[in-house]
């Protein structure tokens, strides 16, 4: 597989977490813990845009 390629797969698992945080933020009973759920998907989600943006040039992605 080419470096772009395991980005983007990378990507893909930081977005399929993010789904999982932001379902588990959902069901969250305490309200402290659902803005941490949900604080955290938003940070993946983040992440993994950035690294589908990296995925596409000859470069390396920003760290």
């Amino acid at each position: 597989m080419s470096v772009s390629g395991e980005s983007r797969g990378r990507a893909q698992q930081m977005r399929d977490k993010a789904q999982q945080l932001s379902e588990a933020a959902e069901r969250a009973s305490d309200p402290q813990e659902r803005q941490r759920l949900q604080e955290k998907a938003r940070r993946l989600q983040e992440q993994s845009r950035q690294q589908d943006a990296g995925a596409g040039r000859d470069e390396f992605p920003p760290a």
